[in-house]
């Protein structure tokens, strides 16, 4: 017989009163091979559903060419949450923010400069008419409506935070449909007016639930409200209770108290239903942190999407995991949850070579009469190495690069002059030259996107070297561009003689297991790059901490040898490099936002 899924004053299971307890696990942050192990945990704390945004960028990285292997076969992960008998709540609205790399969004539609994303723009809608055709007939199977476990769907993620424009939500609703997407359809939002009031579509049927991590009863009482004075009746539910927060680098780790987190629990579970953001947090593998903003300024996100969650980024049960199951107990079933096992050893470097004699394997050149973005070359991600030629009669010029994006390292002759970010990026510098013929070389690192707010669609979206370098008072035009996506490092080859004394250098690794286990790699000798296991993009490190480690998961290492490539580029690499059995951080000199960020959100 199939379940029937309603909603009324409350959540309705074949007609019964049903509180949805549940957890968010972002698949993509987690490693395929241990998604039955947060599922199970999940379901170990007494939880009964499960909940998981969509990113399109993930899905779709060059326009028109889609992937859902791997990392992104939500389909497996829907059947795995299934199989324990779970329920799923979805979120594939086109920008889902949580702290991902431009919010979800691909960064091709910063090829569309006239596009206004999250509106009606017919363009724009264009792009997501596509996404979703390819995306939602794999999902129709799935909902409850037709026999199985998918609860809802979310319309739009914290639209009233961004815009009001009503008609690009129904257009939502409407493409949403057109895909087979029977199932209740929802909004997520802060609790007060003007946010739900932009946001959600109440009196077209679409449930708004809101986001917060405190205060209950009042957030509560204002969602409330909200249906009252829209003549609606809808059961309360935090679609996001925020159990602790993330992190950014050079500021200090945000945690939360795990007693504090549980007497908010309690009042939670007597006014309505929730969802835990986040269950497992996961990590932010590749290039795909976000970016969040203060002011002007942009403050990208760590590697570590650990958020101080229930379970920790290496999917072990905390404090708060514990105090949580003690009060769900009262709910439904519980039972032991499960740890996954740990491993130390070092890296051993056995080669490197240098960025610049390595180009020609890692990148095809471009001539351009003056640079161009990342974007321009069918880059989103990564690293991007500009060259020209400068003439000059001076040993010293004033210079300026004007419309750079995010973090610039300059060298002249091969050697490292300057690195610069943000601020300084749009502030004059000198340039010391030899008397004649001079090779300039920039390279630039997307440090990651906007994903929340007023900037989301902003000129620092794009990457790279949008204008030029000014020179005395001149643009320098004749350029060689190598794109460097760093998507193929197994290419290098460790055997050649390097001639490049900068700092920015490739460094091989090896790694010999007897077996394997989940493991830290301790950053803490290391400055700034990537690192890169049997060929996969773990994550960026950076010294500036508060991260002091990049976690390994077991599946991505072998018995026997393990290649690892390093790509530094601030400092000479070490010899050895120590593999932890847990976290280790970095005090960071940044502390002026210490006791906002441990405070109850």
């Amino acid at each position: 017989m199939m379940t029937e899924f309603t909603i009324e004053k409350d959540f309705l299971i074949d007609g019964q009163p049903f509180k949805i307890i549940s957890g968010s696990i972002h698949y993509f942050r987690v490693h395929p091979d241990y998604w039955q192990h947060s599922l199970r945990n999940l379901k170990a704390m007494g939880c009964n559903t499960v909940e998981t945004y969509v990113p399109w960028n993930i899905y779709e990285i060059h326009e028109g060419q889609f992937n859902f292997n791997a990392f992104n076969d939500i389909e497996r992960f829907i059947q795995l949450a299934t199989d324990l008998g779970l329920y799923v709540i979805v979120r594939p609205s086109p920008f889902v923010c949580a702290e991902w790399e431009f919010g979800g969004l691909p960064g091709w539609l910063l090829n569309y400069p006239e596009m206004d994303y999250r509106t009606s723009d017919p363009v724009f809608m264009e792009k997501v008419a596509r996404f979703y055709s390819m995306l939602l007939p794999r999902l129709k199977p799935y909902q409850i409506t037709e026999g199985g476990r998918i609860l809802m769907m979310q319309v739009e993620n914290e639209y009233g935070s961004y815009g009001n424009d009503q008609e690009y939500l129904k257009a939502l609703v409407a493409l949403i449909r057109l895909n087979g997407i029977t199932v209740p359809l929802f909004t997520s939002d802060g609790s007060w007016d003007e946010a739900l009031t932009a946001g959600s579509l109440v009196t077209d049927g679409v449930l708004a639930t809101g986001n917060f991590g405190s205060k209950a009863d009042q957030n509560f009482d204002q969602l409330e409200a909200f249906f009252d004075r829209n003549a609606v009746q809808m059961p309360l539910m935090c679609m996001e209770f925020w159990d602790g927060w993330f992190n950014r680098y050079n500021e200090p780790i945000i945690r939360r108290d795990p007693e504090e987190f549980a007497s908010t629990l309690k009042t939670m579970l007597r006014r309505g239903s929730l969802n835990f953001y986040m269950f497992h947090g996961g990590t932010n593998f590749g290039f795909m942190n976000g970016c969040s903003t203060r002011g002007q300024k942009r403050l990208p996100q760590v590697t570590s999407y650990d958020y101080d969650a229930l379970l920790t980024e290496a999917g072990d049960p905390t404090r708060k995991y514990a105090l949580a199951q003690s009060i769900l107990a009262q709910y439904g079933p519980t039972s032991a949850p499960e740890s996954l096992p740990k491993t130390t050893g070092t890296l051993t470097k056995v080669a490197q070579c240098g960025l610049f004699d390595s180009l020609t394997q890692l990148s095809q050149k471009v001539i351009k009469k003056h640079p161009k973005t990342m974007e321009s070359f069918d880059q989103y991600y990564g690293y991007i190495l500009y060259r020209t030629q400068v003439k000059s009669v001076k040993k010293v010029q004033k210079a300026l690069l004007v419309e750079a994006h995010d973090r610039a390292h300059i060298f002249v002759n091969g050697q490292l002059q300057k690195t610069l970010y943000q601020e300084s990026l749009t502030t004059e510098f000198t340039l010391n030259l030899d008397e004649g013929c001079n090779q300039i070389d920039i390279l630039v690192e997307n440090m990651g996107r906007v994903n929340y707010g007023s900037l989301l669609q902003s000129p620092g979206q794009r990457k790279g070297i949008a204008r030029g370098l000014m020179v005395d008072l001149h643009f320098e035009a004749n350029w060689e561009i190598y794109p460097l996506p760093l998507d193929n490092v197994q290419s290098l080859d460790f055997k050649q003689v390097s001639q490049d004394s900068s700092p920015v250098q490739f460094g091989q690794y090896t790694l010999e297991l007897d077996g394997t286990g989940d493991t830290f790699i301790d950053i803490r000798q290391l400055g700034k790059g990537t690192i890169f296991v049997n060929g996969f993009n773990l994550g960026r490190y950076w010294q500036q901490g508060p991260i002091g480690y990049l976690y390994l998961p077991a599946p991505l290492l072998k018995q026997g040898d393990n290649q690892i490539v390093i790509f530094e580029t601030e400092q000479a690499l070490p010899e050895q490099i120590a593999l932890l059995d847990k976290p280790v951080y970095i005090e960071t000199a940044n502390q002026s936002h210490y006791q906002k960020a441990t405070a109850p959100i």
